[in-house]
């Protein structure tokens, strides 16, 4: 099976809509909402697994409870689109557990960066130790969330 989603069959989307709801399911339940017996919907999920589709399987923490509660989202411009520049922040970003994400984007900035920290407080260290200390980093534009109307990490299953 490959990871091209028209070789996902129906059967295979509600397999992977139900793992998004809780991955947790044990295969019994899995196998008897998705309409099949428990030893095919076993073979099903290995094969996504095989294929790629199904990447690996997380908990999804309460940020405040553990004491990474505050979420801003940090735009980075580098001096110079080269190799060396990217490569370097990439490396840096890699090692910071703050950063939950970091895409490549369009338009004004180079990559925005998804920061979990403590506090305000703890942002403001990170951005001041850590961060702006990245040699190649032109710039950067903060915006803080405020309060998470959405948040999911459940892909649209077509």
């Amino acid at each position: 099976m490959e990871s091209d989603s028209t070789q996902i069959d129906p059967i295979d989307r509600r397999i992977l809509a139900r793992l998004q709801r809780d991955a947790s399911i044990q295969n019994q339940q899995l196998a008897s909402e998705v309409g099949l017996s428990p030893s095919p919907c076993h073979r099903r999920v290995r094969a996504l697994e095989d294929a790629g589709v199904i990447r690996g399987y997380v908990a999804l923490l309460d940020g405040p409870a553990i004491g990474a509660g505050f979420l801003a989202y940090v735009e980075v411009r580098l001096e110079r689109q080269a190799v060396e520049f990217s490569e370097r922040f990439e490396k840096a970003v890699l090692a910071r557990a703050e950063i939950l994400e970091c895409v490549r984007v369009t338009g004004d900035y180079d990559y925005l960066l998804k920061v979990a920290t403590r506090d305000i407080e703890a942002f403001h260290r990170f951005l001041i130790d850590v961060l702006t200390r990245i040699k190649g980093i032109a710039n950067t534009r903060t915006s803080i969330a405020l309060n998470r109307v959405k948040e999911t990490t459940a892909l649209p299953i077509g």
